[in-house]
């Protein structure tokens, strides 16, 4: 199946790879999906879940090494729906919003902001200090969405896939994309 959409998914070295996997689920059938995982995601990823890069590349069309700056999502002149950095460290946040480019992950964040096109970074981070508060400003006002990983409970959710499932929904909306990973206000 060919998707319709294009959408770059960027996983750093935050906590929250559940956030990740379970987002690229929700992809596979909806976009076409561009991966790129920084070195710390991979080592998080095994300390939160046991898992390799290579369990996520199977849930991906593409797949990138952070430190391939030619890659194809590297470039504006690639279209694509939007991106997410799912979970975002503070660090990836800082580059993104100072506008450093230095690896495929914040060069494809930074091309993201450049050509207007949708970024959500969804921070899991706990508490927050000044510098990261400052940072999150900053890249809201270069025109990400900061989209943090605070799932809801009006749904009345049973299992940690039900949390899982409303962060999710929301990265979904903010893509324009369509899914149904938890009931909407109002609907439980």
């Amino acid at each position: 199946m060919e998707a319709p959409f294009r959408v770059v998914v960027g996983v750093s070295g935050a906590s929250g790879m559940p956030y990740a996997l379970d987002l690229l689920e929700a992809l596979k059938d909806l976009a076409e999906v561009h991966l790129v995982l920084s070195q710390g995601a991979k080592r998080v990823l095994w300390e939160e879940m046991g898992l390799s890069p290579k369990d996520l590349h199977a849930l991906a069309h593409r797949v990138y090494k952070d430190q391939d700056l030619g890659a194809p999502i590297a470039s504006g002149s690639f279209p694509t729906r939007g991106m997410v950095v799912v979970p975002c460290s503070a660090t990836t946040l800082a580059k993104v919003a100072a506008g450093l480019a230095d690896t495929l992950l914040t060069r494809a964040a930074y091309v993201h902001l450049k050509e207007r096109r949708p970024l959500v970074l969804v921070l899991r981070e706990t508490p927050l200090p000044l510098p990261t508060l400052r940072a999150m400003v900053q890249a809201a006002e270069a025109g990400a969405t900061i989209l943090p990983a605070s799932p809801g409970f009006y749904h009345r959710p049973k299992e940690i896939r039900d949390l899982l499932g409303f962060v999710t929904q929301r990265i979904l909306d903010h893509l324009g994309l369509p899914g149904k990973r938890a009931p909407r206000w109002g609907e439980t």
